[in-house]
């Protein structure tokens, strides 16, 4: 599968410019659901992001290029960008601060196991599901494939759909229950960056309904104003 991008890092006056509030006072690891402000929609905290880069530009389809291998080779792109994040933020969820996967307002994220029982579970639980199956999709030369001359399969698109969803949740289960540690980690601007080229790669290539993005649809307008 082809390359794709990375993100660069922040010069020496970006840096400067956003160190993380101090939250020595707050105790980490609680999370936000009980809460009704959102702080990730602060203007002093939206407008940050690592980049400068035409971050549309970057979900385009290049020319010459098969639609499938660019959803691909992006899919594992971002695995990487978003397991990264998220082990950054492990130690804070855990099955006590996070009982269950939740999401802004009053979202909570239920795990399908292959017999099609729903499973009501913890976040750190239900994250590690959504994290296996989609390495396990990634790592299956029948789904994708990495030989030259190979085909990827009938319905690809569809599995596809799916993991950018379960990216979304993860994303979205940060933002309302560990954005005062992303805070506190200085890691606001790349989660925005991330969040941003996620969201609109997603609607470039139709890999999310609106009813699945609706619990962040303040912060993807919010963050939309800022590119």
């Amino acid at each position: 599968m082809g390359g794709c991008h990375s993100y660069p890092s922040a010069t020496k006056a970006d840096k400067k410019s956003l160190q993380p509030p101090d939250f020595s006072s707050e105790k980490l690891g609680i999370n936000n659901n009980n809460l009704e402000e959102r702080p990730y929609l602060q203007q002093q905290y939206v407008c940050q992001l690592i980049t400068h880069t035409d971050m549309l530009a970057l979900t385009l389809l290049p020319p010459g290029v098969d639609k499938a291998e660019w959803l691909a080779s992006n899919t594992v792109a971002f695995f990487k960008h978003i397991n990264l994040f998220s082990s950054a933020l492990s130690e804070f969820c855990t099955p006590t601060t996070c009982p269950t996967a939740c999401g802004p307002g009053n979202t909570v994220y239920v795990w399908t196991d292959d017999h099609g029982r729903k499973l009501k579970c913890s976040a750190p639980l239900y994250f590690d599901y959504a994290m296996s199956y989609v390495q396990e999709l990634l790592t299956d030369e029948d789904v994708f494939p990495t030989k030259a001359g190979s085909v990827f399969p009938t319905g690809f698109i569809f599995l596809v759909q799916k993991v950018f969803l379960l990216f979304f949740r993860t994303l979205a289960h940060i933002y309302w229950s560990h954005y005062r540690e992303t805070l506190a980690l200085g890691l606001h601007p790349q989660l925005n960056t991330l969040f941003t080229h996620l969201t609109l790669f997603c609607r470039q290539h139709a890999l999310l309904e609106p009813e699945d993005t609706e619990p962040l649809q303040d912060l993807i307008t919010a963050l939309g104003q800022q590119c």
